[in-house]
């Protein structure tokens, strides 16, 4: 039996990032082609720090396709459960680069985009129950059949300890916040980590406030609830400790990417077993380094990359 010691499922497409800085989309000339989709780019930090890695996510039946498992290979994800739904173009994403808060993005995933109609009866449950890590998203839910599929993939787990939900929330892929925050609350009891910014909290258990959010979180059914605070770092608590740290300093170049960078460190301290304190400032850094360069998924940085960070940063 194969036990990967993360497997995550969600969106995957293509990203056409410029390859000029502070140029509107209208004038840009030069686009770079980097894998991407927030799942996919967790996997792809996750395999950075070593671990074995797989997604679950469809591509269409094109040439995209075909990169989209090339560079999977080359970045250490397992691909077996990515597969082609004809009919369906395989996702693009573009975006805007504006240092350093301003990042626009503009998603190609119509008439609807394949990685929502993963089927229930398609998972590897055996595979999802034994991972050390199952990471979903948020916009898993946004439309049937994904919806059922993450809700059989929970089931499969049992609430086992690692079972995260990254709060994701993308206002264009939901008739309204309140559709979303219906599917969140139904969502949360299924799982022991939850992950997200504080608007992400606010759809979630309508807290903006860090700390109310991360209460609100517990009280939903959590084990670990971790809050993403920007520019005022990262607060995460459980039942019985509450632990914040602070941002580190970095020059942004394009903050798209950071949050997943965080997610697959996040996944490697709670798979070594690490102090939640020295998770939380692994995680920081990790993300701090994809922030300060132009891409998502080829961003990602190694475990020295970042422990050399954290030294220069605590000096």
């Amino acid at each position: 039996m194969n036990v990967f010691d993360v497997i995550t499922m969600g969106r995957i497409g293509v990203d056409l990032y410029p390859l000029q800085v502070g140029v509107a989309l209208a004038d840009v000339t030069t686009f770079g082609r980097f894998l991407g989709g927030s799942a996919t780019n967790v996997a792809v930090a996750a395999a950075r720090h070593g671990r074995r890695t797989a997604v679950i996510t469809r591509t269409g039946a094109d040439p995209f396709g075909t990169f989209i498992h090339r560079a999977l290979t080359e970045l250490g994800v397992d691909d077996r459960y990515v597969r082609p739904v004809p009919g369906l173009p395989t996702p693009i994403t573009f975006c805007e680069v504006f240092p350093p808060d301003n990042f626009p993005l503009y998603f190609y995933r119509l008439p609807k985009a394949p990685d929502l109609v993963i089927e229930p009866d398609e998972l590897d449950l055996t595979a999802i129950r034994t991972a050390g890590v199952f990471w979903a998203t948020v916009t898993g839910l946004s439309q049937e059949p994904s919806r059922a599929a993450h809700h059989a993939a929970w089931a499969a787990r049992g609430r086992r300890p690692l079972t995260v939900l990254d709060l994701d929330y993308r206002p264009m892929f939901w008739p309204s916040a309140a559709a979303a925050r219906t599917e969140v609350a139904r969502a949360l009891p299924g799982v022991s980590v939850a992950v997200g910014n504080l608007e992400e909290c606010e759809i979630a258990v309508g807290e903006r406030d860090p700390h109310r959010a991360v209460r609100g979180l517990l009280a939903a059914g959590v084990d670990l609830a971790v809050v993403k605070q920007g520019p005022n770092g990262v607060l995460a608590g459980t039942p019985t400790e509450t632990v914040e740290v602070p941002p580190v300093s970095v020059g942004v170049v394009n903050g798209l990417g950071a949050g997943d960078g965080f997610g697959g460190a996040l996944c490697h301290g709670l798979l070594a077993g690490w102090p939640l304190e020295r998770v939380l400032r692994f995680a920081n850094a990790a993300g701090a380094i994809v922030a300060s360069r132009l891409e998502c998924s080829t961003a990602m940085p190694t475990t020295d990359e970042v422990e050399s960070l954290l030294e220069v940063s605590s000096v």
